[in-house]
């Protein structure tokens, strides 16, 4: 047994007995004090759909580290459900959760010294929450998706969450009969897994395995199909070789691999909230990667896969049809992915996709032609101008009106925009403009799936823009454009934005402007008064203390290097 692999209980000698004690307590027998110590990170609940099917995936974790020669540790890890919380003040708490996710993954590892960490994940936070506590741990380690959740089925159509969502504003715009809405509502999630389309956490188990840190085909299985749990199996085998030849997560986590996943990402038709998620994930690695990044790739990479919010299919779709390495793949022989990147089971990408075929099967829609793509560039367009000096982000691509010129809408929380959504107050060419729903204003970083929802429901998606600094659901489409930054609570122009002003939108130009002088805004301004903070106590109260811009991942530790 080399001496890498040999947990810290036995390098410590004979002064560490009483740790032995306590170990033999749960389960450590003399020889187990020679294996490896595997930490399990389990984030099964039943607050969600999402995550009530990972126990059992921990389970076959624990028996597949087990079998390869190493001791399990499972300890817990908690999920705020964003399909739930959302419209809600909780929704303030899930991308806190984030930080939470790794804060308590890093302590339960690093506080019990343990060798690797498999970590197992399905809502939204849980999986850049995990690759944060990995990357900053540096210790060997694999990420398993929970699984995504079959579609529902209604009236001869699949169905999400969102179409739950929607349903609220067809019914709120006299479109539906609440009878429909209430069918809608039941049939929409059926089981086990997280929301189906290429959203949020499918978007990020994607980007996962296109970095190299999950297995092949693991990103898009159904969270209920035995291939899960078997690929989780696998995934602890693979996680104690990489013990054996002490194969970190910054070995493999490197520049490289962050573009192969924002290409991949571009190429799926991936959520807006893979731009945070993969900037804080860069910044815990060490990896230069800045907002232009994602332009750079966009300008490069056509959209090949027809999945939902905007598209026919989910990702269980994708799954049959070839799942994330036809994509990889496409992408590679166009030589738009890193080869020569490395991946958690030893192999370069290369090699992994040395036996998928370079293009689709025919008897498939899911995943395009190379030479029929669904468009010729990337969906996710960073935008700037006088409204957002920073950086912001949208999903510029089937959208009917690329530019909208109009009024500003202005509200200072979600709550109050869908209201006036709902009451019918919002006319095409009106530009929503929702503030102080930021990382530090929110705080939080609210989605906005319930207005953007209703705005769709309306059938005022391609006649509406919206604007803010919080963020929007994997789920959301339209023209919507949101981690506005600087952002209303530390004084950035959207706070200075007035009922009435003209505002553009011109995705064509990534531009985002507000028709202002520069003078009139020097003077509203100077008017300007920060608001006192929402919250004095507890998470939020310590969140919006430390969190950074959203141009720069939100994170929370920004200058403590």
């Amino acid at each position: 047994m080399p001496d890498n692999f040999k947990s810290h209980v036995v390098t410590q000698g004979v002064q560490r007995s009483p740790n032995r004690a306590m170990l033999r307590a749960v389960g450590f027998g003399d020889n187990d004090f020679l294996k490896a110590i595997v930490g399990i990170a389990n984030s099964y609940s039943t607050i969600t759909p999402c995550n009530m099917g990972i126990n059992q995936l921990a389970q076959r974790a624990e028996a597949g580290v087990r079998a390869a020669g190493a001791m399990p540790q499972i300890f817990g890890t908690i999920t705020i459900s964003d399909g739930i919380s959302m419209g809600t003040e909780g929704m303030k708490y899930s991308l806190v959760s984030r930080e939470v996710i790794a804060d308590s993954i890093e302590t339960a590892c690093t506080g019990q010294s343990m060798d690797g960490v498999l970590a197992i994940g399905g809502c939204d936070k849980n999986m850049p929450g995990a690759m944060i506590a990995i990357a900053r741990m540096n210790i060997p380690a694999i990420f398993v998706y929970g699984g995504t959740i079959k579609p529902g089925h209604h009236n001869g159509r699949d169905l999400t969450v969102v179409s739950a969502f929607e349903a609220v504003g067809q019914y709120s715009a006299g479109k539906i009969p609440y009878d429909e809405l209430l069918e809608v509502e039941r049939k929409a999630c059926p089981g086990a897994g997280s929301c189906g389309g290429m959203y949020t956490a499918n978007t990020m188990s994607s980007a996962f395995e296109a970095m190299g840190m999950s297995l092949p085909y693991s990103s898009t299985m159904a969270a209920e199909d035995a291939e899960k749990a078997d690929s989780t199996e696998k995934s602890a085998f693979v996680l104690v070789e990489a013990i054996r030849n002490q194969l970190l997560p910054r070995q493999i986590l490197t520049r490289l691999a962050f573009e192969n996943a924002i290409s991949v990402i571009m190429a799926v038709g991936g959520s807006t909230n893979a731009v945070l998620h993969l900037l804080a994930i860069a910044h815990t690695a060490g990896v230069e990667l800045t907002l232009d990044d994602f332009e750079t790739i966009r300008a490069r990479v056509p959209v090949l896969c027809d999945l939902k919010p905007s598209g026919q299919f989910v990702a269980t779709d994708l799954h049959r049809a070839g799942g994330i390495p036809q994509v990889m793949k496409m992408l590679l022989v166009h030589d738009l992915l890193h080869g020569d990147a490395l991946t958690i089971t030893g192999k370069t990408v290369a090699e992994v996709l040395a036996d998928v075929p370079a293009e689709p099967r025919s008897d498939q829609f899911v995943i395009h032609p190379w030479d029929k793509p669904i468009y010729q560039q990337g969906h996710l367009a960073i935008l700037r101008g006088n409204l957002a000096t920073e950086g912001a982000v949208a999903k510029i691509t089937g959208v009917k009106k690329p530019v909208i010129t109009g009024p500003a809408r202005v509200f200072e929380s979600e709550e109050a925009c869908l209201d006036a959504i709902l009451a019918g107050k919002i006319v095409a060419g009106d530009v929503i403009v929702i503030r102080y729903e930021g990382p530090k204003g929110g705080p939080g970083m609210r989605e906005m799936l319930a207005p953007t929802s209703a705005i769709i429901g309306a059938g005022l998606g391609d006649s509406v823009g919206l604007i803010t600094d919080g963020r929007f659901s994997g789920g959301t489409y339209g023209m919507v454009v949101g981690h506005v930054a600087p952002e209303a609570a530390v004084g950035g122009a959207i706070a200075l934005v007035q009922e009435g002003d003209t505002i553009t939108i011109d995705a064509p130009q990534r531009l985002l402007q507000l028709h202002v002088s520069d003078e009139e805004l020097r003077s509203r301004r100077a008017n300007w008064q920060p608001r006192p903070p929402r919250y004095t106590k507890g998470v939020l109260a310590k969140y919006a203390k430390l969190v950074s811009s959203s141009s720069v991942g939100a994170v929370t530790d920004l200058g403590l290097d």
